[in-house]
């Protein structure tokens, strides 16, 4: 078993946490084992933990990312994060592997994920592994039916079972909308709503409170739309 990379999230601020999280979720050989909001919570989980790789927030109140970065052991990497470009050069005399700049794209977040030396080569892999088995199968009618990703709009909660609109026909299953997200490709689909998931490639528009998608206006609810809109901007 390919051995992965132990990380940890160090940012104050729950956005940015929440983006960076779903971005190591994309990235198979990345295992996150905290999201710190201070360097404290940090120090903490590196005591008892080995750290690969920490994502540090360079602007936090009182242990700011660049003093913590001189703390934690040597062996571990280091990814800055930040919104404010003129840490850079105090980011690479620290000898950190990559410095990101908020907002963070998710092709950038993974030209810095390949710099990191250890199982390089497994972490593009399975990368690129997301990308296959580009189908599942469901239950339905009383028959196991084959839906392609691809053609998958969006997908609607129903309590106990799931919709899914294609753009051939719609598919009743009995699953949890929760259950049935895990199953999908994190680069092709978004979570909006408690109660809907979208395809990022059917999306014709949108605004801060809705999608639409063949002329279907799907709300964005209020505790997923600072993430919602953040991904958006990145597309």
């Amino acid at each position: 078993m390919t051995k992965k990379i132990t990380c940890v999230i160090v940012d104050d601020e729950p956005v940015a946490r929440e983006i960076l999280e779903s971005f190591i979720e994309k990235t198979h050989n990345l295992k996150l084992i905290a999201r710190c909001k201070n360097a404290l919570e940090a120090l903490q989980i590196a005591q008892t933990e080995k750290i690969d790789l920490f994502f540090l927030d360079i602007n936090m109140p009182e242990i700011n990312g660049l003093s913590l970065a001189k703390i934690i052991n040597k062996k571990s990497k280091i990814i800055f994060t930040t919104a404010y470009r003129n840490y850079a050069v105090d980011g690479f005399d620290l000898q950190a592997t990559d410095y990101l700049l908020k907002p963070i794209a998710f092709d950038r977040f993974l030209q810095a994920i390949q710099k990191i030396a250890i199982n390089s080569d497994s972490i593009q892999k399975s990368i690129q592994k997301t990308s296959e088995n580009n189908f599942m199968f469901v239950r339905s009618d009383r028959k196991m039916t084959k839906i392609d990703f691809n053609d998958i709009l969006y997908i609607e909660s129903l309590g106990d079972y799931v919709k899914v609109f294609t753009s051939t026909n719609t598919i009743i299953t009995r699953e949890t909308i929760s259950n049935f997200e895990e199953k999908l490709s994190k680069l092709q689909f978004l979570r909006v709503h408690r109660s809907f998931i979208v395809a990022f490639s059917k999306i014709d528009s949108y605004t801060n409170e809705y999608i639409e998608i063949q002329k279907k206006a799907i709300p964005i609810s209020r505790s997923y739309k600072d993430i919602v809109l953040q991904k958006l901007a990145e597309v």
